[in-house]
Protein backbone atom coordinates (compact mmCIF):
# COMPACT_ATOMS: atom_id res chain seq x y z
CA UNK A 1 0.00 0.00 0.00
CA UNK A 2 0.64 3.61 -0.46
CA UNK A 3 2.56 5.05 2.40
CA UNK A 4 3.66 9.00 2.81
CA UNK A 5 6.96 8.87 4.74
CA UNK A 6 8.47 12.32 4.82
CA UNK A 7 7.14 15.68 6.14
CA UNK A 8 7.01 17.62 3.36
CA UNK A 9 4.48 15.23 1.26
CA UNK A 10 2.64 15.12 4.50
CA UNK A 11 2.85 18.82 4.56
CA UNK A 12 1.76 19.03 1.05
CA UNK A 13 -1.22 16.89 1.08
CA UNK A 14 -2.59 18.70 4.07
CA UNK A 15 -2.53 21.94 1.56
CA UNK A 16 -4.11 20.11 -1.04
CA UNK A 17 -7.09 18.42 1.50
CA UNK A 18 -7.28 22.50 3.54
CA UNK A 19 -8.07 23.63 0.07
CA UNK A 20 -10.50 21.30 -1.14
CA UNK A 21 -12.15 21.10 2.45
CA UNK A 22 -13.05 24.71 1.48
CA UNK A 23 -14.75 23.73 -1.74
CA UNK A 24 -17.38 21.13 -1.23
CA UNK A 25 -19.67 22.96 1.48
CA UNK A 26 -19.78 26.10 -0.80
CA UNK A 27 -21.05 24.45 -4.17
CA UNK A 28 -23.52 22.34 -1.56
CA UNK A 29 -24.71 25.02 0.09
CA UNK A 30 -25.45 26.94 -3.07
CA UNK A 31 -27.65 24.22 -4.68
CA UNK A 32 -30.01 24.36 -1.69
CA UNK A 33 -30.29 28.30 -2.23
CA UNK A 34 -31.03 27.29 -6.11
CA UNK A 35 -34.19 24.65 -4.50
CA UNK A 36 -32.51 21.52 -4.63
CA UNK A 37 -33.80 19.24 -1.64
CA UNK A 38 -31.22 17.87 0.83
CA UNK A 39 -32.57 14.46 0.18
CA UNK A 40 -31.30 14.30 -3.26
CA UNK A 41 -28.07 16.02 -2.84
CA UNK A 42 -27.10 13.76 -0.10
CA UNK A 43 -27.91 10.05 -1.55
CA UNK A 44 -25.95 11.80 -4.51
CA UNK A 45 -23.06 12.57 -2.09
CA UNK A 46 -23.31 9.08 0.10
CA UNK A 47 -23.11 7.00 -3.73
CA UNK A 48 -20.62 9.26 -5.21
CA UNK A 49 -18.18 8.88 -1.85
CA UNK A 50 -18.42 5.38 -1.49
CA UNK A 51 -17.44 4.87 -5.04
CA UNK A 52 -14.50 7.09 -4.31
CA UNK A 53 -13.51 5.03 -1.77
CA UNK A 54 -13.66 2.07 -3.83
CA UNK A 55 -11.49 3.43 -5.67
CA UNK A 56 -8.97 4.92 -3.36
CA UNK A 57 -8.84 1.65 -1.91
CA UNK A 58 -8.12 -0.75 -5.32
CA UNK A 59 -5.37 1.92 -5.91
CA UNK A 60 -3.73 3.08 -3.61
CA UNK A 61 -4.82 0.79 -1.50
CA UNK A 62 -2.62 -2.35 -3.66
CA UNK A 63 0.41 -0.09 -4.68
CA UNK A 64 3.50 -1.40 -2.85
CA UNK A 65 4.28 -4.69 -1.37
CA UNK A 66 1.94 -6.60 0.82
CA UNK A 67 4.11 -7.36 3.72
CA UNK A 68 2.51 -9.09 7.09
CA UNK A 69 3.29 -6.11 8.69
CA UNK A 70 1.37 -3.85 6.29
CA UNK A 71 -0.56 -5.71 4.32
CA UNK A 72 -2.89 -4.64 0.79
CA UNK A 73 -6.02 -3.44 1.00
CA UNK A 74 -7.66 -6.79 -0.68
CA UNK A 75 -5.08 -8.95 1.45
CA UNK A 76 -6.21 -7.21 5.07
CA UNK A 77 -10.35 -7.23 3.62
CA UNK A 78 -9.96 -11.16 3.72
CA UNK A 79 -8.98 -11.14 7.52
CA UNK A 80 -12.60 -9.91 9.06
CA UNK A 81 -12.18 -12.56 11.57
CA UNK A 82 -8.78 -11.68 13.06
CA UNK A 83 -9.09 -7.47 12.96
CA UNK A 84 -13.25 -7.08 13.50
CA UNK A 85 -12.65 -4.94 16.45
CA UNK A 86 -10.73 -2.66 13.66
CA UNK A 87 -13.77 -3.03 11.55
CA UNK A 88 -16.26 -1.73 14.06
CA UNK A 89 -14.06 1.21 15.16
CA UNK A 90 -13.59 2.40 11.72
CA UNK A 91 -17.65 1.53 10.84
CA UNK A 92 -18.43 3.24 13.98
CA UNK A 93 -16.66 6.66 12.74
CA UNK A 94 -18.46 6.55 9.27
CA UNK A 95 -21.54 6.54 11.61
CA UNK A 96 -20.28 9.65 13.45
CA UNK A 97 -19.08 11.03 9.62
CA UNK A 98 -22.51 10.70 8.03
CA UNK A 99 -24.29 12.18 11.22
CA UNK A 100 -22.25 14.99 10.67
CA UNK A 101 -22.43 15.61 7.15
CA UNK A 102 -26.02 15.48 7.13
CA UNK A 103 -26.36 17.70 10.18
CA UNK A 104 -24.03 20.21 8.84
CA UNK A 105 -26.34 20.60 5.34
CA UNK A 106 -29.46 21.74 7.33
CA UNK A 107 -26.99 23.84 9.07
CA UNK A 108 -25.71 25.53 6.01
CA UNK A 109 -29.29 26.96 5.39
CA UNK A 110 -30.28 27.62 9.23
CA UNK A 111 -27.02 29.51 10.34
CA UNK A 112 -25.22 30.21 7.18
CA UNK A 113 -22.13 28.96 5.37
CA UNK A 114 -19.11 30.83 7.38
CA UNK A 115 -21.10 30.36 10.65
CA UNK A 116 -21.39 26.88 10.50
CA UNK A 117 -18.16 25.84 9.13
CA UNK A 118 -16.40 27.51 11.52
CA UNK A 119 -18.33 26.23 14.63
CA UNK A 120 -18.60 22.53 13.09
CA UNK A 121 -14.92 22.45 12.62
CA UNK A 122 -14.34 24.00 15.84
CA UNK A 123 -16.23 21.52 18.17
CA UNK A 124 -14.50 19.14 15.54
CA UNK A 125 -10.70 20.33 16.56
CA UNK A 126 -11.81 20.80 20.63
CA UNK A 127 -13.05 17.74 21.08
CA UNK A 128 -11.50 15.22 18.50
CA UNK A 129 -8.09 16.71 19.05
CA UNK A 130 -8.48 16.52 22.97
CA UNK A 131 -9.84 12.42 22.62
CA UNK A 132 -6.44 11.56 20.00
CA UNK A 133 -5.04 13.38 22.07
CA UNK A 134 -5.63 11.19 25.34
CA UNK A 135 -5.84 7.89 22.70
CA UNK A 136 -2.17 8.61 21.56
CA UNK A 137 -0.88 8.51 25.34
CA UNK A 138 0.35 12.38 25.52
CA UNK A 139 3.07 11.99 22.73
CA UNK A 140 2.70 15.82 21.25
CA UNK A 141 3.26 18.49 23.30
CA UNK A 142 0.29 19.86 25.06
CA UNK A 143 1.96 23.72 25.56
CA UNK A 144 2.05 23.99 22.05
CA UNK A 145 -1.26 21.56 20.88
CA UNK A 146 -3.81 23.32 23.42
CA UNK A 147 -3.14 27.12 22.68
CA UNK A 148 -4.44 26.10 18.99
CA UNK A 149 -7.01 24.01 20.46
CA UNK A 150 -8.41 27.36 22.67
CA UNK A 151 -8.22 29.29 19.49
CA UNK A 152 -11.03 26.93 17.89
CA UNK A 153 -12.95 27.11 21.44
CA UNK A 154 -12.80 30.89 21.04
CA UNK A 155 -13.75 30.57 17.75
CA UNK A 156 -17.05 28.14 18.26
CA UNK A 157 -18.19 30.87 21.02
CA UNK A 158 -17.84 33.96 18.44
CA UNK A 159 -19.63 31.91 15.97
CA UNK A 160 -22.63 31.47 17.95
CA UNK A 161 -22.89 35.06 18.22
CA UNK A 162 -22.69 35.81 15.07
CA UNK A 163 -25.25 33.74 13.90
CA UNK A 164 -27.27 35.05 17.07
CA UNK A 165 -26.58 38.77 15.60
CA UNK A 166 -27.59 37.65 12.40
CA UNK A 167 -30.95 36.79 13.03
CA UNK A 168 -31.55 39.47 15.07
CA UNK A 169 -30.47 41.98 12.61
CA UNK A 170 -32.36 39.56 9.57
CA UNK A 171 -35.81 39.98 11.74
CA UNK A 172 -35.51 43.67 12.33
CA UNK A 173 -34.81 44.28 8.03
CA UNK A 174 -37.81 41.84 7.88
CA UNK A 175 -40.02 44.02 9.97
CA UNK A 176 -39.12 47.17 8.84
CA UNK A 177 -39.66 46.19 5.58
CA UNK A 178 -43.42 45.44 6.58
CA UNK A 179 -43.91 48.95 8.41
CA UNK A 180 -42.42 50.64 5.20
CA UNK A 181 -44.61 48.88 2.91
CA UNK A 182 -47.93 49.24 5.03
CA UNK A 183 -46.89 53.06 5.59
CA UNK A 184 -46.42 53.46 1.92
CA UNK A 185 -49.00 51.18 0.70
CA UNK A 186 -52.52 49.59 1.62
CA UNK A 187 -53.31 47.99 -1.12
CA UNK A 188 -52.80 43.78 -1.81
CA UNK A 189 -48.97 44.21 -2.44
CA UNK A 190 -48.80 44.79 1.20
CA UNK A 191 -51.01 41.16 1.55
CA UNK A 192 -48.18 39.38 -0.70
CA UNK A 193 -44.98 41.10 1.19
CA UNK A 194 -46.49 39.94 4.73
CA UNK A 195 -47.41 36.30 3.19
CA UNK A 196 -43.87 35.88 1.61
CA UNK A 197 -42.65 37.55 5.27
CA UNK A 198 -44.21 35.36 7.84
CA UNK A 199 -46.19 32.53 6.09
CA UNK A 200 -44.27 31.05 2.98
CA UNK A 201 -46.45 28.43 1.70
CA UNK A 202 -44.58 24.95 1.38
CA UNK A 203 -44.72 22.58 -1.40
CA UNK A 204 -46.63 19.51 0.05
CA UNK A 205 -45.55 16.90 -2.48
CA UNK A 206 -42.05 17.85 -4.96
CA UNK A 207 -43.87 15.45 -7.31
CA UNK A 208 -46.32 17.55 -7.70
CA UNK A 209 -44.80 21.31 -7.42
CA UNK A 210 -44.96 22.57 -10.74
CA UNK A 211 -41.80 24.77 -11.76
CA UNK A 212 -42.10 28.24 -12.20
CA UNK A 213 -40.15 31.20 -12.43
CA UNK A 214 -41.27 34.04 -10.48
CA UNK A 215 -40.39 37.49 -11.65
CA UNK A 216 -38.44 38.08 -8.69
CA UNK A 217 -36.45 35.06 -9.46
CA UNK A 218 -35.67 36.24 -12.79
CA UNK A 219 -33.78 39.49 -11.56
CA UNK A 220 -32.31 38.16 -8.04
CA UNK A 221 -28.96 39.72 -9.49
CA UNK A 222 -30.04 43.33 -9.23
CA UNK A 223 -31.50 42.92 -5.57
CA UNK A 224 -29.04 43.73 -2.73
CA UNK A 225 -27.44 41.41 -1.12
CA UNK A 226 -28.64 41.72 2.65
CA UNK A 227 -31.77 43.50 2.12
CA UNK A 228 -35.38 42.31 3.10
CA UNK A 229 -35.93 41.98 -0.62
CA UNK A 230 -33.39 39.71 -0.74
CA UNK A 231 -33.87 37.48 2.12
CA UNK A 232 -37.33 37.58 1.18
CA UNK A 233 -36.74 36.29 -2.87
CA UNK A 234 -33.69 33.96 -1.38
CA UNK A 235 -36.48 32.11 0.86
CA UNK A 236 -38.65 31.65 -1.78
CA UNK A 237 -36.63 29.86 -4.16
CA UNK A 238 -34.54 27.81 -1.57
CA UNK A 239 -35.44 24.11 -0.56
CA UNK A 240 -35.47 24.60 3.28
CA UNK A 241 -37.13 27.29 4.62
CA UNK A 242 -35.71 29.53 7.44
CA UNK A 243 -37.72 32.68 7.87
CA UNK A 244 -39.12 33.06 11.25
CA UNK A 245 -37.49 29.86 12.43
CA UNK A 246 -36.07 29.63 16.27
CA UNK A 247 -32.27 31.17 16.63
CA UNK A 248 -31.35 27.93 19.02
CA UNK A 249 -32.76 25.40 16.08
CA UNK A 250 -29.64 26.25 14.14
CA UNK A 251 -27.10 26.27 16.82
CA UNK A 252 -28.23 22.96 17.93
CA UNK A 253 -27.91 21.48 14.78
CA UNK A 254 -24.54 22.92 13.81
CA UNK A 255 -23.45 21.99 17.61
CA UNK A 256 -25.25 18.28 16.67
CA UNK A 257 -22.99 18.62 13.73
CA UNK A 258 -19.68 19.34 15.25
CA UNK A 259 -19.96 16.72 18.05
CA UNK A 260 -20.62 13.98 15.33
CA UNK A 261 -17.42 15.41 13.45
CA UNK A 262 -15.04 15.15 16.58
CA UNK A 263 -15.91 11.45 17.15
CA UNK A 264 -15.28 9.87 13.51
CA UNK A 265 -11.66 11.08 14.15
CA UNK A 266 -10.73 9.54 17.31
CA UNK A 267 -12.79 6.34 16.04
CA UNK A 268 -10.43 5.86 13.38
CA UNK A 269 -7.79 6.28 15.41
CA UNK A 270 -8.91 3.49 17.14
CA UNK A 271 -9.38 1.14 14.20
CA UNK A 272 -5.80 2.24 12.69
CA UNK A 273 -3.20 1.62 15.62
CA UNK A 274 -5.33 -0.41 18.27
CA UNK A 275 -4.61 1.72 21.30
CA UNK A 276 -7.26 -0.09 23.22
CA UNK A 277 -5.64 -3.49 22.75
CA UNK A 278 -8.64 -4.84 21.48
CA UNK A 279 -7.00 -7.36 18.25
CA UNK A 280 -5.32 -10.84 19.27
CA UNK A 281 -1.58 -11.17 19.52
CA UNK A 282 0.33 -11.20 16.33
CA UNK A 283 -3.02 -9.43 14.25
CA UNK A 284 -1.31 -6.76 11.96
CA UNK A 285 -3.02 -3.24 12.77
CA UNK A 286 -5.62 -2.42 9.76
CA UNK A 287 -4.47 -0.35 7.35
CA UNK A 288 -5.69 3.07 6.58
CA UNK A 289 -7.12 1.95 2.90
CA UNK A 290 -9.19 -1.24 4.76
CA UNK A 291 -10.35 1.53 7.27
CA UNK A 292 -11.12 4.00 4.89
CA UNK A 293 -13.48 1.29 2.95
CA UNK A 294 -15.28 0.15 5.95
CA UNK A 295 -15.86 3.88 7.22
CA UNK A 296 -17.22 4.97 3.81
CA UNK A 297 -19.13 1.72 3.72
CA UNK A 298 -21.03 2.48 7.10
CA UNK A 299 -21.05 6.31 5.74
CA UNK A 300 -23.05 5.15 2.99
CA UNK A 301 -25.05 2.63 4.41
CA UNK A 302 -26.19 5.21 6.93
CA UNK A 303 -26.53 8.02 4.16
CA UNK A 304 -28.87 5.93 2.12
CA UNK A 305 -30.77 4.71 4.73
CA UNK A 306 -32.01 8.25 6.48
CA UNK A 307 -32.48 9.86 3.11
CA UNK A 308 -34.65 7.42 1.47
CA UNK A 309 -36.78 7.90 4.80
CA UNK A 310 -36.49 11.51 4.85
CA UNK A 311 -37.31 11.31 1.24
CA UNK A 312 -41.20 10.45 2.59
CA UNK A 313 -40.91 11.64 6.03
CA UNK A 314 -39.00 15.09 5.66
CA UNK A 315 -37.89 17.14 8.37
CA UNK A 316 -37.88 20.97 8.95
CA UNK A 317 -40.71 21.98 6.30
CA UNK A 318 -38.74 20.32 3.35
CA UNK A 319 -40.98 19.22 0.29
CA UNK A 320 -41.71 15.50 0.67
CA UNK A 321 -40.10 13.84 -2.20
CA UNK A 322 -40.06 9.90 -3.85
CA UNK A 323 -36.99 7.68 -5.38
CA UNK A 324 -38.38 8.38 -8.42
CA UNK A 325 -38.23 12.18 -8.13
CA UNK A 326 -35.06 11.32 -7.11
CA UNK A 327 -34.01 9.43 -10.17
CA UNK A 328 -35.32 12.49 -12.30
CA UNK A 329 -33.76 15.33 -10.60
CA UNK A 330 -30.67 15.88 -12.53
CA UNK A 331 -30.77 19.83 -11.59
CA UNK A 332 -27.35 20.27 -10.00
CA UNK A 333 -26.66 17.04 -9.86
CA UNK A 334 -23.45 17.29 -12.28
CA UNK A 335 -22.22 19.60 -9.27
CA UNK A 336 -23.43 17.59 -6.52
CA UNK A 337 -21.22 14.73 -7.59
CA UNK A 338 -18.36 16.58 -8.23
CA UNK A 339 -18.25 18.20 -4.89
CA UNK A 340 -18.72 14.63 -3.47
CA UNK A 341 -16.05 13.42 -5.43
CA UNK A 342 -13.65 16.44 -3.98
CA UNK A 343 -14.56 15.96 -0.54
CA UNK A 344 -13.93 12.26 -0.24
CA UNK A 345 -10.26 12.76 -1.66
CA UNK A 346 -10.02 15.55 0.91
CA UNK A 347 -10.82 13.19 3.74
CA UNK A 348 -8.62 10.71 2.05
CA UNK A 349 -5.43 12.89 2.17
CA UNK A 350 -6.65 13.83 5.74
CA UNK A 351 -6.51 10.51 7.20
CA UNK A 352 -3.27 9.61 4.86
CA UNK A 353 -1.48 12.11 6.72
CA UNK A 354 -2.86 11.60 9.84
CA UNK A 355 -2.00 8.10 10.09
CA UNK A 356 1.16 7.89 8.01
CA UNK A 357 4.43 6.38 9.76
CA UNK A 358 5.04 10.58 10.88
CA UNK A 359 3.63 11.60 13.89
CA UNK A 360 2.07 15.02 13.00
CA UNK A 361 -0.67 16.57 15.86
CA UNK A 362 -4.74 15.62 15.40
CA UNK A 363 -5.27 19.44 15.73
CA UNK A 364 -3.73 20.40 12.13
CA UNK A 365 -5.36 17.38 10.62
CA UNK A 366 -8.65 17.99 11.61
CA UNK A 367 -8.65 21.71 10.65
Amino acid sequence: MYLVKDIGGAIALMGVSLVLLGTWPVVLAVLERRGRLPQHTYLDYSITNFLAALLVAFTFGQIGADTPETPNFLTQLTQMQDNWPSILFAMSGGIFNGLGTLATQYGWAFVGLSVTEVMASSLKVVIGTTLNYFLDGRINKAEILFPGVGCFLIAACLGSLVHSSNAADNQEKLSSAMVNHSNTNGDTENEELTKHLLEIEQPKDCEEQEPEVAPAAQAVEKLEAGTADFLVDLEGKRSIKVLGSNTFLGLGIVTFAGVSYSLFSPAFNLATNDQWHTLGEGVPHMVVYTAFFYFSLACFAIGIALNIWFLYHPMVGVPRSSLTAYLKDWKGRDLALLMDMTEKHQKKKKKLHMYSSIDLTTSVCSS
